[in-house]
Parts: C-alpha cells; sequence; structure tokens
C-alpha cells in the first residue's frame, strides 16, 4: 500500500493551487500524490471555456503568479497575456496557462489518473480507496468541484447548464418554436439569456425570485463581490433586463400566481440557480463531513478549498458571502495552508 505525506484529489483551479503551495511549503513531490480522472484543468477547461468571465485579467495573473512552484513567469506566450489586465475574457483563455501548470506539476509529484471514492481515518492516517488502488496519506486535501444546481420539473427537456453557456453547444440543439424556460438571475443566467434568444426559440421565460444584484467597487473592497451581476453579464441585464426586456423575452416571479400557467407553456427548461459540491467520495466513518467555513478543515489531516468549500466572509457593511474564484482560492491557501500544515492527524 502506497503511503505519503499529502494527498491532493482534484486537479481543477484549486487543487493545482493547492499542489503548488504544498511545494511552496517545501512538500516534497515525492510524498505528495495528487489524484485527479482527467488532469484536464477540471470543469473550468472542459465544460466552462466559451463562458465570458466577470474576473479582471489582473486577478487571474495574480492567481497565476501566487506560487512559486507553478513557474508561469518562465512558461510559453499565453493569449491572456495580451489582453488589457483591466478587462474580462473568456474563461478558456485562462484554461491554458492552467493545463500548462498542471502537466509540469505532475513532472514534480506523483500523480495517479483514477477516481477517489472513499475516505476513512484508521491509526493516525487517511486511507483513500481508488478505482485501481488503497493509497494511504497523512493529510488529504479535496478540491472536488462542483456541479450545477437542478430543480425537479420532468415534464421538461433539460438544457445542461456547459450547453446554455456555450452558443456553439446550443446551436446543435433543435429548438425552433421551442419556449425555454430559464430558472435563476445569476451571471450563469445572463449570459444563458443572450445565447438562447439568438437561436430560433419562439419565447425565453425567465424565472426569478429577486432583483438583481450588481457588485460595485467601493473604496477597497467590492460590494455583492461574489453573488453580484459584474462585466457582460451586468452590462446585458442593465440594459435588457432592469432596461428594456428583448423580444421573445418574459419574466415571471416564481412566487407569481402566474407561475404554474406560464410553466406549462415550456418545453425546455436551463437551471442557472448556483452550484453545490461535487458528492464523490464517501466517508462512511461519519456520513457526510461538514467544514470549517474560515479556515477549511474537515477533520484533523483532512480540509478542503475551492468551489465545494468555499470560505465564508462577513464584507464591511455586514454583508456575508462565500469567495469563489481563482484568486480567491490562491489567497485562502496562503492563509490556511500553514495551519494545515500543523493541523495533522
Amino acid at each position: 500500500m502506497a503511503q505519503y505525506g499529502w494527498s491532493v484529489i482534484g486537479a481543477g483551479p484549486a487543487g493545482i493551487a493547492a499542489v503548488g503551495k504544498l511545494l511552496d511549503h517545501g512538500v516534497s513531490g515525492d510524498d505528495m500524490v495528487w489524484l485527479d480522472t482527467a488532469f484536464g484543468a477540471g470543469d473550468f477547461a472542459a465544460k466552462w471555456g466559451a463562458v465570458p468571465g466577470n474576473t479582471p485579467v489582473s486577478q487571474f495573473l495574480e492567481y497565476l503568479h501566487g506560487s512559486s512552484a507553478f513557474q508561469f513567469a518562465g512558461g510559453p506566450p499565453f493569449a491572456l497575456n495580451d489582453i488589457d489586465p483591466a478587462q474580462t475574457c473568456p474563461l478558456g483563455v485562462v484554461a491554458d496557462p492552467l493545463l500548462w501548470i498542471s502537466r509540469h506539476l505532475r513532472d514534480r509529484v506523483i500523480s495517479r489518473q483514477t477516481v477517489a471514492t472513499e475516505l476513512s481515518l484508521d491509526k493516525r492516517c487517511w486511507t483513500v480507496r481508488t478505482e485501481q488502488e488503497t493509497i494511504t496519506a497523512k493529510n488529504v486535501i479535496l478540491a472536488v468541484g462542483a456541479e450545477p444546481k437542478k430543480l425537479s420539473y420532468p415534464g421538461l427537456r433539460e438544457i445542461p447548464l456547459d450547453t446554455a453557456l456555450d452558443p456553439r453547444k446550443l446551436a446543435r440543439i433543435p429548438l425552433q418554436e421551442a419556449t425555454v424556460a430559464v430558472f435563476g438571475a445569476s451571471h450563469s443566467t445572463m449570459i444563458a439569456l443572450p445565447n438562447l434568444l439568438s437561436t430560433s426559440v419562439r419565447k425565453v421565460i425567465n424565472f426569478y425570485r429577486s432583483p438583481l444584484k450588481y457588485a460595485v467597487c467601493y473604496r477597497n473592497w467590492t460590494l455583492f463581490d461574489d453573488t453580484g451581476l459584474k462585466g457582460q453579464a451586468a452590462s446585458w441585464a442593465r440594459e435588457n433586463i432592469d432596461g428594456t426586456w428583448p423580444d421573445r423575452l418574459e419574466r415571471h416571479c416564481v412566487l407569481g400566481p402566474e407561475f404554474d400557467e406560464q410553466l406549462r407553456t415550456c418545453d425546455h427548461v436551463v437551471y442557472t440557480i448556483g452550484f453545490e459540491r461535487r458528492q464523490s467520495i464517501a466517508t462512511p466513518q461519519w456520513g457526510p463531513l461538514d467544514y470549517n467555513t474560515a479556515n477549511g478543515i474537515l477533520a484533523p489531516g483532512l480540509f478542503g478549498v475551492g468551489i465545494a468549500y468555499p470560505e465564508y466572509r462577513t464584507d464591511p457593511l455586514e454583508s456575508g458571502h462565500y469567495r469563489i474564484g481563482l484568486l480567491k482560492f490562491m489567497q485562502r491557501l496562503k492563509t490556511v495552508m500553514p495551519l494545515w500544515l500543523r493541523y495533522g492527524t
């Protein structure tokens, strides 16, 4: 049975950052095993490349320079470097350097292309069961990612979120004369709506619960930083949701008396209502484990990071929010990694 000091499960942006920061703190690559099914920068690269980002390029660059182990400054030329740092960009532009970093980090650590299925703690060591082998590690970092949340309206044909956010994928679906329900009022919603309206749909109906939120820079912080609309999505929403609705778009509150009647007119549905942790690893000793939202600790020697285990923070005006984004994952690791290195089994 292979035994290591550290195991990192997941190779999306948070998992890449975790491996980088462990190396930065002097953990030997021979004492670390990195597990992932594809090592393709996670869903960030596989599903969301066509999505217009809501993060300025400067923050992506800060993430990429946030670990000396990334060696980003010495990497090949990337299109990201040629974009105005104050502007946003499609997420696929950021995926290219992530894939490059992932490849050369794999050369420095032990990696296994496999699925981790179960975790258990015994004799002050974690047992990680995978499809191919059993691994033991003193410490484990979970960076398992998240899946889009869904509602249950079985009479409607679901359009997957990654399809609704990618015009090329969306063009492959026959939507002529279709009426599409879109649930939500998020960044994803304001990308999906114009994408759908650019097809031959008969109508798009946006079902929402509350007024839109917009992120606003204020002094040295941002109001609704993680919950408000930004970038291209915010601009479109101001003009087309809080401004004048485009032809073929309707909006109805899910709490309104007309909800059921309007929903019956739809034949397709898109859910843009957020994400939830990917439940891929069982912990039969305890059942589902919760985590400390301030420091990412689940148990002694077991830690979580990324969109599955985001930090919760209160801004200066007492508005609480979960911090999601590449730079925020890196910033959290810089803060908690020294603690994690001491809080083992």
